[in-house]
């Protein structure tokens, strides 16, 4: 679903514009559900449309869907831990998936999804563990050995959303390709 240059623009600004909304939505009305063993950590959906981008219109477009989230959490909150974090978080996860997508291009599509959920996943717990473990003893003050004893904790919490992002953006990818198939020259 690549496209021309400009519906490429379109879709992202589109997409990214999504993503500003979803944030600022669930943030004001309260709607982010909490991770039930560990509260301070809480689902939500902007990352899907990250996701879709990737699906839609390529990996500098989930760059860009990325960066905008981390602006528009920054404008929201002032602040750049969190921002970042979310950035970090969505980011990693869309690299994953479209290396996972890119190395089984070969394949059958449920090896190549199968493929690109796993890598999506991997890259995304093992990119937040590796900044939790400098944000929480620096930013926060947790001690090292504290921060060690949650990641198991973030590490489920961020399994969890990684495939929520991953799979309702390819759920949501699928459904707009059936429905606006692009045209074969």
């Amino acid at each position: 679903m690549a496209g021309s240059r400009s519906s490429r623009i379109t879709g992202t600004a589109l997409l990214a514009a999504l993503v500003i909304v979803l944030d600022y939505a669930l943030k004001f009305s309260g709607l982010k559900i909490p991770f039930p063993w560990m509260p301070t950590l809480k689902f939500d959906f902007t990352g899907i449309p990250i996701a879709l981008s990737l699906l839609m219109y390529g990996l500098p477009s989930a760059l860009t869907t990325s960066l905008v989230a981390f602006v528009a959490i920054l404008a929201r909150s002032g602040d750049v831990v969190g921002a970042s974090m979310k950035f970090a978080a969505e980011f990693s996860t869309v690299l994953g998936l479209a290396l996972g997508l890119r190395l089984t291009g070969r394949f059958a599509p449920r090896i190549r999804k199968g493929s690109g959920l796993a890598l999506g996943i991997v890259f995304r717990v093992a990119a937040m563990s590796l900044a939790n473990m400098v944000v929480l003893p620096n930013f926060y003050g947790i001690p090292e050995a504290v921060a060690y004893g949650l990641l198991p904790l973030i590490a489920a919490f961020n399994v969890a959303s990684g495939a929520i992002t991953i799979l309702l953006g390819a759920f949501l990818y699928e459904a707009i390709r059936r429905r606006f198939p692009t045209p074969r020259p």
